[in-house]
């Protein structure tokens, strides 16, 4: 049997995960849970072959689950299955550890087989997704300048966003032009919204 960990803040759609997986007569999903924080401590108790992880989630996002996951369990093989097919995801959730990547309407019959592959160690990435992250290309923004327009995404001040991230203005409002300039847009809500757009956040 393959152990599963299914982690998805949409209890619904995790509900209907493990149903159409629990169907299947080696896969058995062993633990659950709504909140990327709680994935460790749940990896820690169900001993999981496959941790199956949404990026968006409430605590920590998917990628960053992903990062610690493999960090401090490396034998785990993860599986990334998420709504959103955004080219700068699939490239972040590879670099952090992720073994495949996934959109959530691919049919149950694909996930299964998707989950037998990865657990296989292979790496299996939806067809569609692995061509648009080509298309788009590597994120040009640096891991600050990222940080710092993430921090932007609520509207903040300059000012603001400086004490937040312990920087100066003139750093904040630097990083937040470069960004700009970077994502081809005019102003730094623009650059947030097609730095989402894209994945790059």
């Amino acid at each position: 049997m393959i152990r599963l960990l299914l982690a998805d803040d949409q209890a619904l759609v995790r509900g209907a995960l493990a149903a159409l997986l629990g169907l299947e007569p080696d896969l058995e999903v062993v633990a659950e849970v709504g909140r990327g924080d709680e994935v460790v401590d749940a990896v820690r108790r169900s001993t999981p072959d496959v941790a199956l992880l949404d990026v968006e989630m409430p605590g920590m996002d998917g990628i960053s689950v992903a990062a610690q996951v493999r960090a401090e369990f490396p034998a785990l093989r993860i599986l990334m299955v998420t709504t959103f097919g955004r080219p700068g995801y699939l490239r972040r959730a590879i670099d952090a550890g992720a073994d495949g990547f996934v959109v959530k309407d691919t049919p149950a019959r694909e996930l299964a087989d998707a989950v037998r592959r990865v657990h296989m160690g292979l790496r299996v990435v939806d067809p569609a997704l692995a061509t648009e992250t080509l298309t788009a290309g590597t994120s040009p923004l640096t891991a600050r300048e990222r940080e710092v327009l993430a921090a932007a995404a609520d509207g903040s001040t300059a000012s603001v966003i400086a004490r937040r991230l312990h920087l100066s203005d003139g750093t904040v409002r630097n990083h937040l032009s470069a960004a700009i300039g970077k994502t081809g847009t005019r102003t730094r809500a623009e650059a947030v919204r097609a730095a989402e757009r894209l994945g790059w956040l």
